[in-house]
């Protein structure tokens, strides 16, 4: 578990991390706690300010860096590099509010069928990732919550994310891991940062 001033360390290293950037100057790296050091997937999350429209979301399910330096790759590279969006331009950063979810490690769904599947997972406290041959995608613990969906509806988008069929997670061969994460947020760009509860 991350405490409420890691997350708020952690957004606050993202946004310096993309103004930086989008100006022109070089990034340093802030120091941020001990805790940075280990290795975490890290996503962060651009929105807009106040209607929260996805402006760019970008990280890593796995725990392959240390969360300090893979904030600052995936905070630039969900601002500059999301491939669904242009990238952002600097005065947006006055309208835009950034969130960090910091991950657990992925673990392999084991199933007998689709309604053992539908068993496992828990909306607001799972998030998902569909694997099947050489497609594969990913939604966070929030995005069910954030769109109001049932637990077959969350698998059925997160087949759809992979390049899948919708109904693909009822046929058994679909490859499924779940994770769980911590959200940190601005409340209003530059402002106080909280985490959300999914639950």
């Amino acid at each position: 578990m991350f405490t409420s001033e890691d997350g708020s360390s952690a957004v606050r290293i993202a946004r310096a991390h993309i103004e930086r950037q989008l100006g022109g100057r070089p990034i340093s790296t802030p120091h941020g706690p001990k805790v940075f050091d280990q290795p975490s997937g890290v996503f962060v999350t651009l929105n807009t300010y106040p209607d929260r429209e996805l402006r760019g979301c970008i990280g890593y399910s796995e725990p392959i860096m240390a969360i300090g330096k893979a904030l600052r790759e995936v905070a630039v590279a969900a601002a500059t590099r999301d491939p669904r969006f242009p990238p952002v331009r600097l005065k947006e950063m006055d309208s835009i509010v950034i969130d960090v979810t910091l991950l657990t490690p992925p673990e392999r769904l084991e199933y007998s069928g689709p309604d053992d599947l539908l068993s496992k997972i828990v909306i607001g406290r799972d998030g998902l990732i569909a694997r099947k041959g050489f497609y594969s995608g990913l939604l966070l613990p929030q995005v069910p919550v954030e769109w109001g969906w049932g637990v077959e509806e969350f698998l059925s988008h997160t087949c759809l994310k992979a390049g899948l069929s919708r109904d693909e997670w009822k046929r058994g061969d679909v490859e499924f891991q779940r994770f769980s994460g911590q959200v940190f947020g601005e409340r209003v760009p530059r402002g106080e940062v909280a985490e959300e509860k999914l639950g």
